[in-house]
């Protein structure tokens, strides 16, 4: 942490603390950044960090040590920085003097990203504070941040420009949602200053990052999901190709008729929960069941697409594909010949990790057709998306949401999610990274909100 974003050197001050009575305050400082999370825990520090990844040791410290930096002077002695300038300020270059006093002013904060360019500069805006959004320059983090990333750090104003400091954590939703309502909380039960009140949190911050990033640590090992009838969640779809001279008006009317599936348009339908004479397991010990349903309530056991002279239908578990390739073939017949099925375990989807490997023909696409084909895709699937109840919604459909002035908020952040999850950890050029969501602002009506 010698260097700060803004480019000053912080090598004198640092070496400053390493003196009485610095050294013995630094120390304490730590342990009010770590300790409360070891008692959460269980867990001594170096398991922690075993857990959470060494390399985050570093800004940890970096955390504590900016922590000292702003903390308001003790009753029997001056605050860090004017302590050092007072001793050591003659030997000091001046961008460097007004760096260490503008950081002396700051308070963590947590700010959600916008207008990434890599390399050079992003906007932020104060999700704690009631304040306009800044334009920080800063060449590392921007290469790795993407649009709606949330981060804890600390806004520097030097010399009219802004900058961030030398420690940021990432938050994701939940541990965000966690550290703003616990602040609002602390602010409703003390009303300091908002900045009085954030001066003093720092150590709140980082003890809610890292028992979040134990908390992921926790769920990575977990179980994986099971459907509603506790079965373990594997996608599958299973794609049945139209045999020659079958009629696709025909194929559409048969499966109109058929009572078990739900028409959502003139070729997709949401297939009802069958009745097969199985009797239903249950939910497996230890696991999360993950059901969905219609809106109301009536559970949805797959999804079915005429595609072009294929139907393809789209499952969540290894039963269920095989139910659903005995009852298509019995209700279509001869009309559809012998089904292929594509094959992704949850982690596989998540991470969008090589999604044709189970079936690869060979055949490689070139990367603007396979970029388009990618994004008609995810059109497709979020234009039903947006009609579906959504739990992050509480089962809401976003399209009634997005009618409601409380709702169009809620939407908004559910839009951020899905696009910065659609960005998250790919390469500039990876297809999902590349799907522009400006359209879904603008059909739900909320593209005032895309700040």
């Amino acid at each position: 942490m010698s260097k700060a974003n803004l480019g000053h050197d912080l090598s004198g001050l640092i070496r400053f603390a390493e003196r009485a009575p610095w050294d013995e305050r630094l120390v304490d400082m730590l342990a009010l950044h770590l300790d409360p999370v070891c008692e959460a825990s269980g867990l001594d520090p170096e398991a922690i960090f075993d857990a959470v990844g060494h390399h985050w040791e570093g800004t940890l410290w970096g955390c504590a040590f900016e922590d000292l930096m702003a903390r308001e002077p003790e009753a029997d002695g001056p605050n860090l920085v004017d302590d050092y300038l007072k001793r050591r300020g003659w030997n000091e270059r001046a961008p460097n003097k007004a760096y260490m006093r503008a950081l002396n002013q700051t308070a963590m904060s947590l700010y959600e990203v916008s207008e990434v360019v890599p390399g050079q500069s992003m906007r932020l805006r104060d999700l704690l504070r009631e304040s306009e959004p800044v334009t920080v320059l800063e060449r590392g983090a921007t290469r790795t941040l993407v649009n709606w990333d949330r981060i804890a750090t600390r806004v520097v104003q030097v010399n009219g420009r802004y900058g961030i400091s030398g420690a940021l954590l990432p938050f994701g939703p939940d541990a965000s949602a966690e550290l703003i309502s616990t602040i609002a909380r602390l602010e409703a039960d003390s009303a300091p200053d908002h900045d009085t009140l954030l001066r003093s949190c720092a150590p709140l911050f980082t003890g809610i990052w890292m028992l979040d990033a134990l908390g992921v640590q926790a769920r990575a090992e977990m179980p994986e999901l099971v459907n509603a009838d506790g079965e373990d969640v594997v996608f599958h779809r299973v794609v049945f190709p139209l045999a020659k001279g079958a009629n696709r008006q025909t194929v559409a009317r048969m499966l109109d008729a058929a009572n078990w599936l739900e028409p959502a348009s003139d070729s997709f339908w949401n297939w009802l929960a069958p009745r097969v004479g199985k009797k239903k397991p249950g939910k497996a010990k230890g696991k999360q069941a993950l059901a969905t349903t219609m809106q109301d309530g009536t559970p949805v056991f797959a999804n079915v697409e005429l595609k072009g002279r294929q139907v393809v239908v789209e499952v969540n578990s290894s039963e269920r594909a095989e139910t659903a390739k005995a009852l298509m073939a019995g209700w279509l017949g001869e009309r559809i010949g012998p089904p292929l099925t594509e094959i992704r375990t949850l982690a596989q989807m998540l991470a969008d990790d090589a999604a044709d490997e189970e079936h690869d023909d060979g055949l490689q696409l070139p990367p603007e057709e396979t970029e388009r084909v990618v994004h008609e895709m995810l059109t497709r699937e979020y234009t039903k998306a947006l009609d579906q109840p959504v739990p992050m919604l509480g089962d809401r459909t976003p399209r009634a949401l997005a009618r409601t002035k409380a709702g169009r908020v809620k939407v908004a952040e559910w839009l951020r999610y899905l696009e910065n999850g659609s960005a998250k950890s790919r390469a500039a050029d990876d297809p999902m990274a590349t799907f522009d969501f400006t359209w879904m602002w603008e059909q739900l009506g909320v593209a005032d909100l895309r700040k």
